[in-house]
């Protein structure tokens, strides 16, 4: 008997085989699965957003039903339905009559935006300029790498071992750190764009920039293309092992 399971399975091999079509050429079965994943997407979404944003967020706290460890829930933040008329007005939008009344909350929305980006330039950026003054002196010669404490030793060893490691900076890691600010300076300078740069070790290193950020493009082009195969994979593993071997032909074979 044909189990709801093994139907599931079945409409999940066909709209895969229908998204892949889109390899072969543009056709009217990758476009019927590109709707119904479009269809569910949208309904899934409204949904979340209900759930996950405008009911946790916005409804529980405003009307006080959020109770956290076991205590009582706290007084509802009636000023939350003060937001309820500016979210309306954004549906305005479809209105030709009256889509003004929906830059309203968009300007509200830009001006609370503009005035937390310097906050979240800071919170963003700060630990990366910070990250990036990194020692290029090596303090320890005991050891080329940072060294590690075995698994057979004591905890005092271990300890001792620990600290050396954290307090001092050792050969290898002296040369990652050169390289890494080689890199840095020469990829900043590549962007100095307001002057007209006729320094040729200026021009060297601008160049170096350009080879760098290339390396650095070809990398995350390499991890995109590997990150494809990975659902490639996935989805075969979900054709030829989850829908195949262990549904169809257990039909078949009784199993």
């Amino acid at each position: 008997m044909i189990s709801y399971t093994f139907i599931k399975l079945t409409v999940g091999v066909l709209c895969t085989f229908g998204l892949y079509s889109i390899l072969y050429r543009e056709n009217k079965f990758y476009r019927t699965v590109e709707h119904i994943f479009l269809g569910l997407a949208g309904g899934w979404g409204a949904v979340a957003l209900f759930a996950e944003t405008l009911k946790a967020t916005w409804y529980d706290k405003m009307t006080g039903k959020i109770v956290s460890e076991g205590n009582e829930a706290m007084p509802g933040y009636w000023a939350y339905a003060l937001l309820l008329p500016l979210g309306i007005m954004a549906y305005f939008v479809v209105s030709k009559k009256n889509n003004w009344i929906s830059r309203i909350p968009v300007g509200v929305i830009l001006g609370l935006w503009a005035g937390q980006q310097l906050d979240a330039w800071i919170t963003r950026y700060k630990p990366q300029i910070e990250d990036s003054l990194k020692p290029i002196v090596p303090t320890a010669w005991d050891s080329l790498t940072m060294p590690i404490a075995p698994s057979s030793a004591s905890a005092a060893d271990a300890a001792r071992i620990t600290q050396h490691a954290a307090e001092n900076v050792f050969l290898s890691q002296a040369v990652n750190n050169i390289i890494f600010l080689i890199t840095l300076l020469s990829v900043m300078s590549y962007f100095l764009f307001s002057f007209d740069i006729k320094n040729k070790m200026m021009v060297k290193t601008t160049v170096l920039g350009r080879w760098l950020l290339m390396v650095g493009f070809g990398a995350i082009f390499g991890s995109t293309v590997m990150t494809r195969f990975a659902l490639l994979i996935d989805r075969m593993y979900f054709v030829w092992i989850e829908w195949f071997r262990d549904s169809l032909l257990r039909i078949f074979t009784g199993g």
